[in-house]
């Protein structure tokens, strides 16, 4: 089960004579549209979403608030680029408020997550502050609840 879910996680769902389909054109046309969606760096990549504790994996995931000093010419943007490039970093967001940059990453533990913030993050220049919060744990993922059972439970009754 783990290979199909790792296979999902790198590919489509639907084919591209699914999308024909759905679309009402050829299959032609639907692999020119995928292809310059992907040239233009519209289209980034399918993932489907995944149940965190589905996969054997031991994940810890943290977010990062992050607190830089903007360059003169690149602003914000050099320094989250250079941050996004950590393979550890799965996303990296400028954020308004009390921190510039909100910075979700995933490491094997704590210690791991903990390194890369104090070795890593907080020693690049410009880095004027960190603040690290682990996830705990989820309740929902991109817009899916994880415990559907338990919602189905709270529900109130319907009166007739």
């Amino acid at each position: 089960m783990e290979e199909m879910l790792r296979l999902l996680l790198q590919g489509e769902h639907l084919n591209t004579a699914q999308m024909a389909n759905i679309l009402a054109k050829s299959i032609d046309e639907v692999e020119e549209i995928l292809k310059k969606l992907a040239e233009e760096k519209i289209l980034l990549g399918w993932r489907p979403v995944i149940h965190p504790t589905a996969l054997s994996e031991n994940q810890v995931r943290a977010v990062i608030e992050v607190k830089i000093s903007p360059e003169r010419d690149g602003g914000f943007d050099r320094l989250a680029n250079r941050i996004s490039r950590f393979e550890t970093v799965e996303s990296c967001y400028l954020m308004s408020g009390g921190y510039d940059l909100l910075v979700v990453i995933k490491g094997e533990n704590l210690h791991q997550v903990a390194t890369f913030v104090t070795q890593k993050l907080a020693t690049i220049e410009r880095v004027l502050s960190t603040a690290t919060h682990f996830l705990l744990k989820p309740y929902k993922e991109q817009g899916y609840f994880l415990k559907v059972d338990e919602l189905e439970k709270d529900r109130l009754p319907v009166s007739p």
